[in-house]
């Protein structure tokens, strides 16, 4: 789930049957015909009988478009659709960021807190790091990718959250002065879903659950965790190796709070209604995550909470093994584009952006 480069990288051999009808499925109210065959065509790389992709246009409140291209199963040719749930990857950091905004509007979380009043086996360099910090990547906190130890070089042997912080007891330095700087932290996010679960006393896939998703309506998502919870209409990573080869899994696809959100786009539909009103977050919430607190490492993007912030966009990349997502919000003018994928490339957010601009005349309309 490392930072992406935002490249489109459409590549014509691991694009399989490129010329294959799309096997999709539309909304009765989806756009007009000659729109969505542009759509089609922007999307002709994921159709076929490769690993495809599920695609969401939300314009003024409504699901537009809704479709599911090649297949979420290749091994048993199950198609992609608008129910499928693929492993999101960093997009889940939004929902661990709401998670501790909630805890906050309760009253048991402050943003300034140190992450040590909650986590105090951390080392000494971590005394000056607070939960604001971390939800903005500026803590300088160590990358657990990068200070693994041995026993998880096995692909069958995953870390959790857990495993994130002791890792993280044993590093007792920081990349730089916490607040002097920005470095993305899957580390971070990590010790945010441990936070939750020390200030709520609930397991964080529970306060997920309860708090978040039951609400929202989003039944089939999950903070996934192997031999406890099943994701229903499970979409399968891959990535071309000569041909299509399930990687699923890696050693750190078990860490939840950085990446561990399996959902559909049917689901996100009702996530993306959420982040207009105070039906899950306050007002003052949703201007926080939505604020950009940091500029980063990306020319014109800043960072709020969980959400990456680009002129009048607010979006989120998730890259792991086998699994290639994006959220691109134009919030002032009522228009999202959701577009997962479970496939080592291409990578979606620049076309995402082309898909958007096909809707944007008429979402500026139905924002009026």
């Amino acid at each position: 789930m490392r930072t992406l480069t935002l490249t489109l990288g459409l590549s014509a051999l691991i694009a399989g049957c490129a010329g294959a009808p799309v096997s999709s499925t539309t909304d009765p109210a989806s756009a007009d015909p000659a729109t969505a065959e542009r759509v089609d065509a922007l999307m002709r790389d994921y159709a076929g009988t490769g690993p495809g992709a599920s695609l969401l246009v939300v314009r003024g409140g409504q699901a537009v478009l809704r479709r599911g291209y090649g297949l979420a199963e290749v091994e048993s040719g199950a198609a992609a659709t608008p129910q499928t749930n693929y492993r999101l990857a960093s997009i889940s950091k939004q929902f661990t960021a709401a998670a501790v905004l909630l805890l906050v509007e309760d009253g048991k979380l402050g943003l300034d807190d140190p992450i040590k009043r909650w986590l105090p086996s951390l080392p000494k360099a971590a005394d000056a790091i607070t939960l604001r910090q971390i939800l903005s990547h500026t803590s300088g906190l160590i990358d657990y990718e990068d200070v693994m130890p041995p026993e998880f070089d096995d692909r069958d042997r995953q870390m959790h959250d857990r495993d994130v912080l002791r890792v993280l007891e044993g590093q007792d330095r920081t990349y730089f002065v916490p607040g002097r700087d920005y470095r993305y932290s899957n580390s971070g996010y990590a010790l945010l879903a441990l936070t939750v679960e020390q200030a709520s006393g609930k397991r964080y896939a529970d306060f997920l659950r309860e708090r978040i998703f039951l609400p929202l309506g989003m039944r089939d998502t999950v903070a996934y965790e192997r031999g406890v919870s099943e994701v229903a209409h499970r979409a399968y990573g891959y990535s071309f190796e000569g041909r299509w080869t399930r990687t699923d899994q890696s050693p750190t696809s078990a860490v939840l709070g950085d990446g561990g959100i399996y959902s559909s786009i049917d689901d996100l539909t009702r996530w993306d209604a959420a982040l207009y009103d105070d039906r899950l977050l306050s007002d003052a919430s949703r201007r926080l995550a939505f604020s950009p607190h940091t500029s980063t490492d990306l020319a014109d993007v800043a960072y709020g909470y969980g959400w990456r912030i680009t002129g009048e966009t607010l979006w989120h990349s998730g890259e792991s093994i086998g699994f290639r997502n994006v959220i691109v919000r134009y919030p002032q003018r009522r228009l999202t584009v959701v577009l997962l994928s479970n496939r080592n490339d291409p990578e979606p957010y620049r076309l995402a952006l082309r898909i958007a601009e096909l809707y944007l005349p008429a979402a500026a309309e139905a924002g009026r």
